[in-house]
């Protein structure tokens, strides 16, 4: 049984209690070496066999995969934050099918999630934004046409983008050409939840120079929307005249 593990958005215990047990146990470990923080390597076994899939192609790691396996030991492939985002989990877990291995996924804290904490910030904010569109825009990887980052603006809801503050102009004119405007509120988030972790604030007009200001050019997020604003509506939930389940409103 072959183990896709979460890393985790960056800190070390950030892991999850099982990710981190099935590191410990393991024989051996593929790890996403450009962005895995490499002190949860400290946690392998003695004699632990470590693979650093930065230097690696598909077939490299999944002959890895295949051969341990087949020889009797635990595998852990180590991706960063959760597996099921930008993780190119897919693809290996074909190869492992259709080589008759079986596989399971411990789900990882995400880097949106801790770039949200870092921020303070609520993504779904009453009256504000409902909806949160993860996305990347298009580099030298494309996109599906109907998801165009200017297109996915249109919606005006919280958006945090991948791996795309390399080419953060583009961004802006995309976001700009959506529904957003050059005062909507917005946000760098450059390696959450790490010893370097740095958070740069500003409005949409101000994004381009925000990340040169602070030579931020990759393993960042940005995050764009109202709800790193003021404003917002408080919730129903604990509204003392809205009824739920578990408690009856009172009149006001």
């Amino acid at each position: 049984m072959i183990n896709f593990v979460g890393a985790g958005p960056g800190a070390k215990d950030l892991i999850t209690v099982r990710g981190l047990e099935l590191l410990r146990t393991a024989d051996i470990i593929i790890y996403a070496g450009s962005l895995v923080n490499p002190e949860l390597l400290q946690e392998a076994a003695a004699g632990c066999r470590i693979y650093n899939s930065a230097y690696m192609t598909l077939d490299e790691v999944v002959k890895v995969m295949i051969d341990g396996e087949r020889s009797g030991y635990k595998v852990v492939r180590l991706h960063t934050g959760d597996p099921s985002l930008y993780g190119a989990i897919r693809e290996q877990m074909d190869r492992l099918e259709e080589a008759g291995i079986g596989y399971q996924v411990c789900p990882g804290v995400s880097s949106f999630c801790a770039a949200a904490a870092a921020l303070q910030a609520e993504y779904t904010l009453p009256a504000v934004s409902q909806s949160v569109i993860i996305t990347r825009m298009e580099g030298r990887t494309p996109v599906p046409e109907k998801e165009k980052l200017h297109l996915l603006a249109g919606h005006g809801c919280t958006m945090v983008i991948f791996l795309s503050v390399g080419m953060v102009e583009k961004v802006r004119q995309e976001l700009l050409d959506g529904a957003y405007s050059e005062e909507t509120p917005c946000a760098i988030v450059y390696k959450a939840s790490w010893k370097e972790e740095q958070i740069v604030r500003g409005k949409l007009k101000e994004l381009s120079q925000m990340a040169l200001n602070h030579g931020i050019r990759k393993t960042a997020l940005i995050v764009v929307g109202e709800c790193l604003g003021d404003d917002y509506e408080l919730s129903k939930l604990y509204d003392a005249s809205f009824t739920t389940e578990f408690r009856k409103g009172t009149k006001v």
